[in-house]
């Protein structure tokens, strides 16, 4: 199981992000917020992924960071789960929504939630399609 998190598995292109706030679909597993879209690209290998805390939540950069710090540790342990069991190449962003911080173990908690949430919703689709 690879457990690392590559610059090229990070969401970092402006385009894609402008087009996945556009045109994604999103989920909600109360304190996250997924927002993803199918990647079309051929020359996607991976899945990107990117995570936010809005300012307007959290005015200190100290805990917006910790928080993101903590996000993306949770996704980076987790994700073996979308890997495994989607087909497609996937972009996402995870919103961190709440006003009270939470500890890694209930942020881990969260985010294998949202990504079983992910999973069942993409199958169903990816069954309707065939």
């Amino acid at each position: 199981m690879n457990e690392k998190f590559p610059s090229s598995e990070k969401l970092k292109s402006k385009i894609l992000i402008d087009r996945l706030f556009s045109e994604g679909k999103s989920l909600k597993n109360f304190p996250l917020k997924l927002i993803y879209l199918p990647l079309k690209n051929p020359q996607d290998l991976h899945f990107k992924s990117g995570v936010s805390v809005p300012k307007r939540i959290y005015k200190l950069a100290v805990d917006r960071n910790s928080i993101k710090r903590s996000m993306r540790e949770a996704f980076r342990k987790n994700k073996y789960l979308v890997e495994s069991n989607l087909q497609g190449k996937y972009a996402l962003m995870f919103i961190y929504t709440s006003p009270k911080k939470i500890n890694s173990e209930q942020m881990a908690a969260c985010f294998v939630q949202i990504m079983n949430k992910l999973i069942q919703r993409e199958s169903l689709h990816e069954n309707t399609k065939t």
